[in-house]
């Protein structure tokens, strides 16, 4: 029937084709015309998708704190946002990105990315809450270009984290409950913000958008934050995973001459995931298996004399100072059970280190120490 179906396509094409154009060519045109109107249903159904989602979302927010919402349609469209625009410093930030990539910047150049207090806003008094209340923006997602696509939803979490400051503060009355009646929301708004950031990791602007730190901000206060932390993570902890190990191929894979400005701000959001402790033990997993890997890769080019990847070799260290910060940091804390972390990983990793160390150190010294160092903490929170 589908031999049969397609030969009678093919006879009514070449009978109906225009004078002056062979059959191919009228093939190719029906198929382009097709495919245009494949793709204009296509943008319909994500405009369409994109209104539920936003009316869902202010549905959402209306139940938890419906005086919240009530004087969202009474506000200032031209308010900035509410969460994080004082704490901050896209300026400082961005201004890192101008540089020719030649050289990794000091960590004290990224202080709107590498302190824990950077994406929390200051304790306002009362008054100054109010008039965040009153000028909070409209939530819109209907937009057509990427970065709006990642501010729609961050808009929305901001709301939320504000929401969550007001009523802890007996401002607003709210109710969190509802977040787990409507679970897709968040759900979706999350992953939403994941996508958009992992898109412009990937081609990062120079100097980077103001909102992109921003969005890293939102995402760090939603894990952080007691009450909403579970929700979040509850919902939608594989996609958090998906973005970590995203992250770190973007590290490992970027080959542009001007890569490491744009890489160290993705190993500082690495980093400020791990300080999360429950992110932390599956985040260092993550670096351990993909520094093994490459270790192992090493080993068996530096064994038979073949050609290695200098550029991964050059990115893989960012992983390793990475992962070191994080073990340190596990070690440190007092209440953590240090033996656990690393999980199967942590074994695999330090299955033959000594003689991985010991074949690759004579011609890669730097990387074996660094195999060294991980090694030893690894082994130190063992013997905790």
């Amino acid at each position: 029937y589908l031999k049969i179906s397609k030969l009678a396509l093919a006879f009514a094409i070449i009978h109906s084709k225009p004078p002056g154009k062979s059959s191919k060519e009228y093939t190719e045109d029906l198929a382009r015309t097709v495919s245009e109107q494949d793709l204009g249903w296509k943008w319909r159904v994500q405009v369409l998708e994109a209104e539920v989602l936003r009316l869902r979302q202010e549905l959402l927010l209306n139940r938890i704190s419906p005086r919240f919402c009530l004087e969202n349609r009474n506000q200032d469209t031209s308010a900035e946002p509410v969460l994080g625009q004082e704490s901050i410093n896209p300026t400082s930030y961005s201004s890192q990105l101008e540089d020719s990539g030649c050289d990794v910047c000091n960590d004290s150049a990224f202080d709107s990315l590498g302190t824990a207090s950077v994406f929390h806003q200051s304790e306002h008094n009362v008054n100054t809450s109010k008039h965040w209340l009153e000028r909070v923006p409209p939530l819109n997602l209907c937009h057509t270009s990427k970065e709006q696509c990642l501010t729609a939803p961050m808009h929305f979490l901001q709301c939320l984290l504000e929401i969550r400051k007001l009523s802890e503060r007996g401002i607003l009355q709210a109710d969190f409950s509802e977040l787990e009646n409507d679970s897709f929301t968040i759900c979706n708004s999350v992953s939403q913000l994941l996508d958009g950031l992992t898109v412009f990791y990937n081609s990062p602007k120079f100097p980077a958008p103001s909102f992109l730190t921003e969005g890293v901000g939102v995402l760090i206060s939603l894990i952080t934050d007691t009450k909403l932390s579970n929700h979040v993570l509850k919902k939608c902890f594989k996609k958090i995973e998906e973005f970590k190990k995203n992250l770190i191929q973007i590290i490992l894979r970027n080959r542009s001459v001007n890569r490491f400005q744009a890489l160290h701000s993705v190993s500082q959001t690495l980093r400020l995931l791990g300080r999360n402790s429950i992110l932390r033990n599956s985040l260092i997993s993550l670096l351990l298996s993909g520094v093994r890997q490459f270790a192992e890769q090493l080993l068996q080019a530096h064994q038979v004399q073949s050609v290695y990847d200098i550029t991964q070799y050059e990115n893989i260290f960012l992983l390793c100072m990475i992962l070191e910060q994080l073990l340190q940091d596990e070690t440190e804390e007092s209440n953590s059970s240090s033996s656990d972390y690393g999980g199967e990983e942590k074994i695999k990793f330090l299955k033959n280190l000594d003689q991985v160390i010991l074949y690759l150190s004579d011609e890669f010294p730097l990387f074996s120490l660094y195999l060294w160092r991980v090694g030893v903490l690894l082994n130190s929170g063992q013997m905790q």
